[in-house]
């Protein structure tokens, strides 16, 4: 991996969160997602794309992609990441809710002996406790079959695969549904106007609005 600084390394895994769907990042996405004024995102990304090798390509008004070498530092960094908040979950009895903020400060720094001697403890897990792909040794994600929940219509069941979200406040909220990594559910009712759907999970059913089905990824049955 390059050597990267914990900056660069924040602005990589931005940049490949934005830029899943094919489009660019823009600069004041980066700002907006990393909490930074649009000039210093401009100048960091400009650093980033003279840098050899360079790590994203990066054109005035239409955004920085990341090129080979940056989307591997940034796989590499996000799994750090994930196999640490899976082992901060399995290991150390952390909630799933409560794992962002301390795996944010020990990815910058854990050497790669250490990454692979948590891996193997955990089994070389394939995804982490909200669901979210861990990249492979090689940097190979594990195929993701899941689509938002807010797509499935009545008489549609599924499995939840994954919750799209850092926030505390919404894990502990979707915790509280019971709509965990793994629960079955089934769609019973969409209302056309409002986008909510009405799901059955076990015994109750819940309606839920598009704010929370369009960060739970489920698999069709």
């Amino acid at each position: 991996m390059t050597e990267t600084t914990s900056s660069i390394q924040n602005y990589l895994k931005a940049i490949y969160a934005l830029t899943t769907d094919g489009r660019s990042a823009s600069t004041n996405d980066l700002a907006t997602r990393l909490g930074i004024a649009p000039a210093s995102v401009t100048g960091m990304v400009q650093k980033m794309a003279a840098a050899n090798p360079a790590l994203v390509t990066y054109k005035k008004h239409q955004g920085a992609r990341l090129t080979h070498a940056g989307e591997r530092a940034a796989l590499e960094v996000i799994r750090h990441h994930r196999l640490l908040e899976t082992y901060l979950v399995q290991m150390l009895g952390y909630s799933w809710d409560n794992v962002h903020e301390e795996a944010c400060r020990l990815e910058h720094v854990i050497s790669e002996e250490f990454e692979m001697r948590i891996a193997a403890a955990l089994g070389h897990p394939t995804h982490d406790p909200h669901g979210d792909p861990i990249p492979d040794e090689n940097f190979n994600l594990p195929r993701d079959a899941s689509i938002p929940l807010s797509g499935l219509r009545p008489g549609q069941a599924a499995i939840v695969l994954r919750v799209r979200s850092a926030d505390d406040r919404f894990l502990r909220h979707v915790n509280e549904l019971g709509l965990l990594p793994g629960t079955p559910l089934e769609v019973i009712d969409y209302s056309e106007f409002d986008h909510n759907l009405t799901i059955q999970v076990g015994q109750k059913n819940l309606v839920l609005g598009l704010s929370i089905t369009s960060q739970i990824f489920v698999e069709i049955n």
